[in-house]
């Protein structure tokens, strides 16, 4: 029988409030170690103590603020539960243990082309996106002619999205996904796909949010964004905060456990 997450996540809309509150967060999983074929050998694994899994510890009492206006970086090596943190802040995850308390609307951005349909047009699934993201068709109808021009693909609106190249089905979700016009914009590694003109347009648009204000928390490998955007840095390792702070130390820090 599986564990039941007793973790909180809480939403509300408070103007002097942290945008992202986390206190005491953690998150396992269970991997299988054998298999049980049938009832009778569950049941028979059971009364001998075999449990037939291992319980892996993802994150381990996480505690941090993200302020309204903050752009901060999460970063990490591969396994350090930032995919995870990130996975539980935008709700696909439930916490185990904790309170996670987020101020505003949240805009996911996190694996490329989910809740895509290939069969509706561009147009359907710019619709379809923004229903999945909390917003109406009102408030899409707002945001629609922004999205296009930011993608550079009016042209392409009324197509199949089966037609569509994979540059221009990323080039469409990331617009959807920085032109939803949310209160906190969460990110992942998105710098690192589009060919070389959309990322350089990605990057001024984040100087462009830096400058305004936008709360945005990007998990990414690239120092060199942490440090070009960022003004505060989380640096993970097993599951737990090592270092926090101002960016050019966590990058610091990361790059020395990468060396170690």
């Amino acid at each position: 029988m599986s564990k039941r997450p007793t973790g909180t996540r809480i939403k509300i809309n408070d103007p002097n409030a942290p945008a992202i509150s986390v206190k005491n967060l953690h998150k396992s999983f269970r991997l299988p170690t054998e298999q049980a074929f049938g009832l009778k050998q569950t049941i028979f694994n059971r009364l001998r103590g075999i449990k037939g899994y291992k319980e892996q510890k993802v994150l381990k009492g996480l505690d941090f603020e993200i302020n309204q206006g903050d752009f901060i970086g999460i970063v990490g090596r591969n396994g350090s539960g930032k995919s995870t943190l990130l996975k539980i802040l935008a709700g696909i995850y439930s916490p185990e243990k904790g309170t996670i308390t987020v101020n505003g609307s949240l805009v996911p951005f996190i694996e490329l082309g989910v809740g895509f349909n290939p069969e509706l047009t561009g147009r359907e699934n710019v619709y379809l996106n923004g229903a999945l993201l909390g917003f109406s068709n009102e408030e899409m109808n707002k945001m629609y002619d922004d999205i296009w021009e930011f993608a550079e693909l009016k042209d392409f609106q009324d197509q199949k999205l089966k037609n569509y190249s994979s540059g221009m089905q990323v080039r469409l979700a990331f617009s959807i996904a920085i032109r939803a016009r949310g209160d906190i914009l969460l990110l992942d590694e998105v710098l690192a796909v589009g060919d070389a003109a959309f990322q350089q347009k990605c990057e001024d648009y984040f100087s462009s949010l830096k400058n305004n204000k936008q709360t945005v928390i990007l998990v990414t490998h690239s120092m060199d964004n942490v440090e070009k955007f960022c003004n505060r840095a989380i640096l993970i390792e097993n599951g737990e905060i090592v270092e926090s702070g101002e960016p050019h130390k966590v990058a610091k820090a990361y790059l020395k456990m990468l060396n170690q």
